[in-house]
């Protein structure tokens, strides 16, 4: 069956450099759960974290039960029910506009925590300045719902605000979080400067533990602000660099055959339902034929998974035409659409083969469905001592029980 496997080592390596950042940085680094909210791995990155972000309620819930620490919670729009349990656990509830501040201040600034200082409330800006190439992920692309325009903030920060918030970041480096910020400070600097800030959140989609991120540049740029905004807490909160390089799914080829002039390999597993960014992003997955004390007479790949069970090599898959075998892999529901994409294999494949798809864990597993009733893969843990702990197991009960 079909299985995603995380591993504790890699995501405790990721957190061990989020949590020097945040050291020589001097500020907050939280998790978004939004890129990562596996329950059974929170305890691993719990040490290692100032808290969690969530965009909702049930994400506050979560984060309050298994990460603790501070709690920043910002959506489009909250409803009123919502509010009454998140002022309970929230330490900074951010506004995505005006008019939703001036509709709830009042309920907000009555509630104990908010009054004995453990709660404080931010807005979110739009500082309309794109450094990211897709829009689909680009909160200041033309006509974004996604914070205050610049030409509707006011003057100084209203009553109740001692926070503001901006995420315009994707998968991007320090460079492109300098240039942002720039730009905000250059149209925003009053806001900046206003007595009653007292955070500042810059967001996730820091690629912090992708190679190649220049950290010190961003560790630089972080003690710049605390420096110049002296008394302002800084906060991050990158979802992706917590569990980048952390986990795999492998999936079993079910059936081979040709068609329209085409080889087609059918997975036990669906870009649709399991890994949905392949067909929104679009991104093409890094792919790995997986054979038991190589059995292949080939040489290992050079690049390997992010995770490696015992006894098992792994043969990266290349381009189309690359090899002796090229193949369209597609998945097992009945979207015409869904493809991972072609690619080529040093043998042709056959049905029970095991391929394993890299990287999937952040903006993987949260994003997955029941769509078509295909059955949803396993959840499990790679142990420092190389055993596997089974997470979570989904069955008929799930599929049916989710739909009502």
């Amino acid at each position: 069956m079909a299985e995603f496997i995380i591993s504790h080592a890699a995501l405790q390596r990721n957190a061990e450099l989020l949590r020097r950042v945040a050291r020589e940085g001097d500020v907050h680094v939280l998790l978004a759960l939004k890129a990562f909210a596996t329950t059974g791995c929170l305890s691993v990155l719990r040490p290692y974290a100032a808290g969690c972000c969530a965009s909702g309620l049930y994400e506050a819930l979560l984060g309050a039960q298994e990460m603790g620490g501070r709690l920043a919670v910002y959506s489009p729009a909250y409803e009123a029910e919502d509010l009454a349990e998140l002022v309970k656990i929230a330490h900074h509830l951010d506004f995505n506009s005006l008019g939703q501040w001036e509709r709830f201040a009042a309920f907000c600034m009555a509630s104990p925590r908010a009054q004995s200082g453990e709660m404080q409330f931010g807005l979110r800006v739009n500082p309309a300045f794109s450094t990211g190439k897709t829009p689909l992920y680009d909160p200041c692309r033309p006509g974004s719902r996604l914070g205050i325009d610049i030409a509707s903030l006011p003057e100084t920060l209203p009553r109740g605000i001692s926070g503001l918030h901006i995420h315009t970041l994707c998968e991007q480096g320090a460079q492109d979080l300098i240039d942002t910020f720039h730009a905000f400070e250059k149209n925003c600097g009053f806001l900046l400067r206003d007595p009653s800030l007292r955070y500042l959140n810059l967001g996730g989609g820091h690629w912090i533990t992708q190679e190649g991120y220049e950290v010190e540049k961003l560790v630089e740029f972080l003690r710049g602000l605390r420096q110049r905004y002296n008394g302002v807490e800084i906060y991050l909160e990158p979802g992706e660099a917590w569990s980048i390089h952390t986990g795999v799914l492998r999936a079993r080829v079910l059936d081979v055959f040709e068609s329209m002039g085409f080889h087609h390999a059918i997975l036990d597993v669906s870009a649709t339902a399991h890994t949905p960014d392949v067909l929104e992003m679009p991104y093409r997955p890094d792919i790995f034929l997986t054979e038991k004390n190589g059995s292949l007479c080939l040489s290992r790949s050079t690049a390997q998974p992010a995770v490696q069970l015992p006894g098992e090599n792994y043969y990266r898959a290349g381009q189309a035409g690359e090899m002796a075998f090229t193949c369209r892999i597609g998945g097992v529901s009945c979207l015409a659409g869904d493809v991972f994409g072609d690619y080529a294999f040093p043998r042709a494949l056959v049905a029970g083969d095991i391929l394993t798809l890299d990287d999937m864990a952040h903006y993987t597993i949260v994003k997955t469905t029941h769509f078509n009733g295909v059955k949803h893969p396993g959840i499990s843990l790679l142990t420092p001592d190389g055993a596997l702990t089974s997470l979570r197991r989904f069955d008929f009960a799930d599929f049916k029980n989710r739909l009502g």
